[in-house]
């Protein structure tokens, strides 16, 4: 059992091959990883054979108008890498407007994707209306005072958006077009601009056993922009992340159950939070687990971070976990000033030697003052949580198709879905099935379960117990998604931040967790940090 919590949860990636950014062709990188040391590498395909993606280039193109490369080359110093306060800014001094913005991205997105030697297998769908909408915005000029408005963001394809399939990266939910998500609705209310789908790991990497992160039969193999074949691209919200680090989007959605938006944001240099359960709503998201699921902001800076998670927080009645999230959601960084040697870090003494960019980061941070508290927690025991996890999804998918998905899509739960894969096991499931079947197998009372979430919780945050509410440090330092499933247990938000590059050019976070409902302070924190220290650099491969 533990074993099996391990592969699912701690997607680490530890390739020691180089860093390439040399075109290759998806055959290639199928002979080539072949031998990969990484069994999750060894992909047995990487294309969608269900999906071609012509017309989602389609989509793209049709509203690109007379838009080309002269244009995209142009305007790309007032889009490529900026912030939303950038970009904002250009638009106020009418050097961008909301449209251009819109069309710079889908020319971006059909530039690299439609090119076997460069896609990432990032984008499932397009909204159709994403220009149109970006019109408007231009036209209404910005009548809404919130950050976010005339902003291109992509949703992972587990959020439901008016349009646009959501299809949790199977075949079987390929005609679930459903109304807008909660969170969905609170965007477009602050002026956001949908524009599209991202790919994933299927069903949120709940669904096969050992398989590759980042695969879905919808969407195909996600790939990592710092290494294209060589990296692993964090899983589940895979393509959130790509995507932004590839600058397909302002910023992207995506969902966490227990590593799925810290594991992708690691393993593609881009700043991802996970809040506590509650700051978000999960209506309208296709779920693994009401107990832990929630969705974050994935960026490439932390000030946008902090407007796209503000732009998505709020009540929700029917989602009973948003009742415990405070009222004031007004996150932001603007004009923060504050000081490193202000702030208290427990730091886990096993990591200092695990990695070498962690122990400089946490040097860095001592040599500026801050107080560093080092630690060796005594891990807690998670057995039983895929027990969660089962019971959870088991109950979960049945709710969510009977409230969301139209009658064309015929399955109704976790069984349904796996009987329709067998149909054609190949094409709907090559890495097979094994933790849905397991799911269905899975059996225990609502009592004991109670029982066993109250314990769960109980243990894992006895193991930080000490450090943040004794000794009141700030945050504990973590790496990448290393400590994700007990923050996750925990109920502590975690916020990962580009911390540099190994030797091997794979891209490494340094992972920040609080208590419960402190997304500010964790965006203080790190917002100071990035600014002493900037990390992030954009992938080489795809600076056209």
């Amino acid at each position: 059992m533990r074993i099996l919590i391990l592969s699912l949860i701690f997607l680490l990636a530890c390739s020691t091959s180089k860093n390439s950014s040399k075109k290759m062709s998806e055959q290639e990188m199928l002979e080539k990883n072949l031998s990969h040391e990484k069994t999750r590498m060894q992909f047995k395909l990487i294309s969608s054979t269900f999906n071609d993606k012509k017309d989602v280039w389609a989509s793209a193109q049709n509203q690109l108008g007379d838009f080309d490369e002269a244009k995209y080359i142009e305007l790309k110093p007032f889009i490529y890498e900026r912030s939303i306060n950038e970009i904002q800014q250009f638009i106020s001094e009418r050097k961008l407007s909301y449209e251009l913005l819109t069309k710079w991205y889908l020319y971006r997105i059909i530039k690299f994707e439609s090119d076997p030697e460069t896609s990432l297998h990032a984008i499932i769908a397009i909204n159709p209306d994403a220009v149109l909408r970006a019109r408007q915005c231009d036209y209404e000029n910005n009548s809404n005072t919130s950050r976010i408005y005339g902003m291109p963001i992509l949703l992972k394809d587990n959020i439901g958006a008016n349009g646009m399939a959501t299809t949790a990266g199977a075949i079987v939910l390929s005609n679930n077009f459903t109304r807008d998500a909660r969170i969905v609705e609170n965007l477009k209310a602050n002026g956001a601009i949908i524009l599209g789908k991202a790919n994933l790991s299927e069903w949120a990497y709940f669904f096969c056993q050992g398989c590759p992160v980042g695969y879905s039969a919808v969407g195909g193999q996600t790939l990592n922009p710092y290494g294209r074949g060589e990296f692993e691209s964090g899983g589940s919200s895979s393509a959130s992340g790509a995507a932004v680090a590839a600058n397909y989007a302002v910023a992207a959605i995506g969902t966490e159950t227990a590593g799925s938006i810290l594991s992708p944001s690691a393993q593609n240099s881009v700043v991802g939070l996970k809040p506590t359960v509650g700051i978000a709503s999960r209506s309208g998201i296709v779920p693994i687990s009401s107990t832990l699921d929630t969705p974050g902001p994935m960026t490439k800076n932390v000030s946008d971070n902090a407007i796209l998670l503000a732009a998505i927080a709020g009540k929700d009645s029917q989602d009973s976990a948003t009742d415990k999230a405070p009222e004031l959601n007004n996150y932001t960084v603007d004009n923060l000033r504050t000081s490193i040697s202000l702030f208290k870090f427990a730091v886990n003494k096993e990591y200092l030697d695990a990695s070498p960019l962690y122990k400089n980061m946490v040097e860095h941070l001592r040599t500026n003052g801050a107080t560093i508290l080092e630690f060796t927690p005594e891990k807690a025991e998670l057995d039983g949580f895929l027990d969660v996890l089962y019971y959870d999804m088991k109950k979960d998918l049945p709710k969510y198709l009977s409230i969301y998905s139209p009658r064309s899509v015929q399955v109704r739960s976790v069984q349904d879905v796996i009987d329709f894969n067998k149909e054609n096991i190949e094409s709907r499931a090559p890495y097979g099935q094994a933790i849905f079947e397991a799911t269905t197998a899975y059996r225990m009372s609502p009592d004991s379960m109670n029982i066993l979430k109250a314990s769960l919780e109980e243990n894992a945050r006895n193991m930080y117990s000490e450090m943040l509410e004794v000794e009141q440090v700030d945050a504990i330092l973590s790496i990448n998604n290393y400590d994700a499933a007990y923050a996750a247990v925990a109920k502590y938000p975690a916020l990962a931040l580009p911390m540099g590059y190994t030797a091997e050019g794979e891209p490494q976070a340094l992972t920040l967790i609080a208590l419960p409902f402190h997304e500010q302070d964790l965006l203080n924190i790190a917002k100071t940090i990035t600014d002493a220290f900037p990390k992030r650099v954009a992938p080489a491969g795809m600076n056209d």
